[in-house]
C-alpha cells in the first residue's frame, strides 16, 4: 500500500539544521500549537523563488496550515532559540518566547536563510506569555522588511503572514496572526550574552566558531580569528546603522537582542520613518527617554557591540588584560567606521562624487536647516535631486539660499559633469518610504475590514523607492504634524 506524500512536498523544501547541532544549551525543541482556523492572508511570490520554493504550491488557501504551524514543512525540525539581552540597557535572560525555527533553508544557489514562524505559540522560553502574534504588527513587520528590501539595506524579509481565527489579548482582544520570517540567521549580541552568563566556555566556542563559519568563512584561516571577526562585525553595523540614518529609519527597540551578527535589521516591532528632520524623534510609546532615538542609532549600537566584545573576552587572549585591550581597540573603530560610511552616503545623497574635507561641515549645515525649519527630510532631499524641485521647493527661504550656494560651488569642484549628478542622487534619494500615515491606514484597512488592497499598492510603490519618474503625493508627501506613537508587538 503507497503512503501518500507529506503536505507541500513538492513545494521545493530542502531544509537543513545546522544550528541544532550547537549545544543544547541554546536551543530546544518546540512544536506550534495548533490554531483554530488558518487563512493565508498575503504571500510573497518574489521571494519563494529566491528561496528555491514552488510558489504556485505554496500561494494556496490550504498552504495557511503551513504558515501557521498546523502543518510542518517536509524535513522541518522545529526549535526555539535561546538567548539573553540587554534591554533598555538591563540585562535579562530571554530566548524565542513567541517564535519557532522551522530550519534553513538552502537555496539553488547554496546560499543558508532561516525560516521562523512567528506568533506559533509558546516554547519553554515564554514566561507565561501566550506566545502568539496579532495581526497588526505582522503586517506591520512585512511591509517595513520589505521597502527595507527594496532601499538596499540589509534586512530579514517576510515569506508569509497567515491569520488564525482566533484573538490574541493586547491588552484588548486582537485578530491572531503568525509570519514567516526569513534570515541569514537569527544569531544576537544576545546568543552570545547567554552564553557568558552560563560561564561556558566551551558553548561559547562552538557557539563563535558555527557564526564565524556561518558568516564570516573567510575569516576562520586568520591568525587571531575572533578579533578579525569582531572587527567585521563592527564594521557591518556601522555600514547598517549608518543606511538606516541615511533614510530617515527609526528602529526603536535596539536592544541588544535586536541586533543581528549577519548586520540583518532584524525585528520590526515599533519602528517608524522619519518625516521633519529632528535628531531626537522617537516614536515608539516604551521608549520613554529617548534612548533610541534617531540620532542615538549609532552610540547604541556601539554600546550593544561593547557587549558582544565583553562575551567574547575569554575567546579574544588567555590573558584577560590583553583581551580587553583588543576589543577597546576593536571597539574605537566603530565611530570612525560609521562617520566613513555615514558621510560617503551623504555625499552621494548630495551628488557628490570626489572627496573634500569640508564635506560633513556642508552635510551637517543642511541637517542643521532642515531642523531649524522642521523639513520633511525624504522630500528635501527630493527637492534637491530636482533642478525644478530645488527652485519651487526651497529657494524661497533667504536663509537657505548661503547654503544652496555652497552647494553649487562644491558640484563644480568634481570631474563629473551636472548631468552626472541627478542620477547619483535620484539613485541615493527614496522618492518614497513608508509614511507612517499610509502604513497605518493599510493596517487599518486589513484588521478591520479585511481590506488588503490599501497595503497591496502600498507595497507596489514601495517596491520601486528611487522611481523618481513617477508622481504620487498620495504616498511621497508626508501627514500633517501630529503625534504619532508606534506599540511594540508583545
Amino acid at each position: 500500500m503507497n503512503e501518500s506524500p507529506p503536505p507541500f512536498a513538492d513545494a521545493g523544501w530542502r531544509l537543513e539544521h545546522s544550528y541544532a547541532q550547537l549545544p543544547t544549551l541554546f536551543h530546544s525543541l518546540a512544536k506550534p500549537t495548533s490554531v483554530a482556523s488558518p487563512r493565508l492572508t498575503i504571500f510573497n511570490q518574489d521571494l519563494a523563488q529566491e528561496l528555491g520554493l514552488n510558489a504556485e504550491v505554496l500561494d494556496r488557501p490550504e498552504a495557511a496550515a503551513l504558515f501557521t504551524g498546523n502543518e510542518l514543512p517536509p524535513g522541518a525540525y522545529p526549535i526555539a532559540q535561546a538567548y539573553a539581552g540587554h534591554q533598555f540597557g538591563k540585562f535579562t535572560t530571554l530566548g524565542d518566547g513567541r517564535a519557532i525555527l522551522l530550519g534553513e533553508q538552502i537555496t539553488p544557489s547554496g546560499a543558508r536563510f532561516d525560516i521562523q514562524l512567528k506568533g506559533p505559540g509558546p516554547t519553554r522560553y515564554s514566561r507565561r506569555g501566550d506566545g502568539r502574534a496579532a495581526l497588526g504588527p505582522m503586517l506591520r513587520e512585512y511591509i517595513i522588511s520589505e521597502a527595507m528590501y527594496a532601499l538596499r539595506i540589509p534586512t530579514t524579509r517576510s515569506l508569509a503572514v497567515a491569520t488564525t481565527g482566533e484573538a490574541v489579548y493586547r491588552p484588548q482582544p486582537l485578530p491572531g496572526a503568525v509570519l514567516t520570517r526569513v534570515a541569514a540567521s537569527h544569531i544576537r549580541v544576545g546568543t552570545f550574552e547567554w552564553a557568558a552568563a552560563h560561564q561556558n566556555k566551551a558553548a561559547l566556542k562552538a557557539l563563535a566558531d558555527y557564526t564565524l563559519a556561518r558568516h564570516d568563512p573567510a575569516l576562520v584561516g586568520e591568525e587571531s580569528p575572533y578579533l578579525a571577526w569582531l572587527h567585521s562585525i563592527i564594521g557591518r553595523q556601522a555600514s547598517l546603522i549608518a543606511q538606516w540614518l541615511h533614510v530617515g529609519f527609526i528602529h526603536g527597540v535596539m536592544n541588544t537582542d535586536n541586533m543581528a551578527l549577519s548586520g540583518e535589521t532584524i525585528d520590526y516591532g515599533p519602528c517608524a520613518f522619519m518625516d521633519a528632520y529632528d535628531p531626537g524623534t522617537v516614536f515608539s510609546s516604551i521608549d520613554h527617554h529617548g534612548r533610541y532615538a534617531y540620532g542615538n542609532q549609532a552610540p547604541i549600537a556601539q554600546w550593544n557591540l561593547a557587549r558582544l566584545a565583553e562575551a567574547l573576552l575569554p575567546l579574544l587572549h588567555p590573558e584577560e588584560k590583553q583581551a580587553i585591550e583588543q576589543a577597546n581597540a576593536a571597539l574605537e573603530s566603530f565611530r570612525s567606521r560609521f562617520d566613513t560610511a555615514w558621510l560617503a552616503g551623504m555625499r552621494k545623497k548630495l551628488g557628490i562624487f570626489n572627496e573634500e574635507a569640508e564635506d560633513k561641515a556642508l552635510a551637517d549645515a543642511l541637517l542643521s536647516w532642515m531642523q531649524e525649519q522642521e523639513a520633511d527630510y525624504t522630500q528635501t532631499f527630493c527637492a534637491l535631486s530636482s533642478r525644478d524641485g530645488v527652485k519651487s521647493h526651497l529657494t524661497n527661504d533667504a536663509s537657505f539660499s548661503d547654503w544652496l550656494a555652497q552647494w553649487k560651488a562644491r558640484l563644480t569642484r568634481q570631474p563629473q559633469s551636472a548631468a552626472d549628478v541627478t542620477p547619483l542622487m535620484q539613485a541615493h534619494n527614496p522618492a518614497f518610504i513608508p509614511r507612517n500615515h499610509k502604513v497605518e491606514e493599510a493596517l487599518t484597512a486589513a484588521m478591520q475590514n479585511e481590506d488588503l488592497s490599501v497595503m497591496q499598492r502600498l507595497l507596489q510603490v514601495l517596491a520601486k523607492p528611487y522611481d523618481h519618474s513617477v508622481d504620487l503625493p498620495e504616498y511621497s508627501q508626508p501627514q500633517p504634524a501630529e503625534d504619532y506613537q508606534t506599540f511594540c508587538g508583545t
